[in-house]
């Protein structure tokens, strides 16, 4: 990583913060130079950290907040009573240009919701997913949606499949991903309605990607839709 890059930390959210993320950061940063980091959350409890890590602190910049979106606390609740918490000012952080991302370990119904009020989707994508690597017997593989949804159409396949694709070129440095389609079987039958049809759009599509279609569950750990 040559250049610099700016992230916001929830210096507040998820179990044993704020002391895990700061020492997550300073993982980061051995193995990312460039990185600078904005930690949003309860200075006394932060500064000590930093303190003990120079280089880390080096590069580093506390907002101060003493308020947390709690693990039990609903999104909606979050979104009209939290604006002032560490995970909210993260956020803004990107809103506002101050960072090029925000991390946060904390709730994470709430950090979706925050981020597609405050931040938005982009033109074409209509909901937000979560993603996670897998690995495989051949590498790594991404998959997505993992918990953000409760109900896909066949639109929304489509476009968790297209932003699965861009972040595997982007992240794993794959020249061209493949896609898979997880179903209960790979036979084109198979499966209820919305997952055909997103079937059918991917094999129709113009854009410059490679289809495998549909894959079983044991197909990703043996990494068979792997170029």
């Amino acid at each position: 990583m040559a250049d610099e890059i700016t992230l916001a930390l929830d210096a507040m959210g998820g179990d044993q913060a704020p002391e895990a993320i700061v020492e997550g950061a300073r993982i980061a940063l051995v193995r990312h130079p460039g990185l600078r980091f904005l930690l949003f959350g309860d200075e006394k409890r932060i500064a000590p950290l930093l303190a003990a890590s120079p280089e880390l602190a080096k590069v580093s910049e506390i907002r101060h907040t003493d308020r947390a979106v709690s693990n039990h606390e609903k999104p909606s609740v979050a979104l009209r009573k939290g604006r002032q918490s560490s995970m909210r000012l993260a956020i803004d952080a990107v809103y506002e240009g101050e960072a090029a991302g925000v991390v946060s370990g904390g709730n994470t119904g709430a950090l979706m919701a925050m981020a597609k009020v405050i931040l938005r989707t982009i033109p074409g994508i209509d909901r937000p997913a979560i993603a996670s690597f897998f690995p495989t017997l051949r590498g790594e593989t991404v998959v997505l949606d993992l918990g953000a949804n409760v109900e896909c159409d066949a639109r929304n396949l489509v476009q968790f499949a297209i932003m699965g694709e861009v972040f595997s070129r982007a992240v794993l440095g794959l020249e061209k991903p493949t896609i898979g389609l997880l179903n209960i079987g790979s036979e084109d039958i198979k499966g209820h309605e919305s997952l055909r049809q997103a079937s059918a759009i991917l094999k129709e599509t113009d854009l410059p990607i490679s289809f495998h279609g549909f894959v079983e569950g044991d197909d990703i750990a043996g990494g068979n839709i792997q170029p």
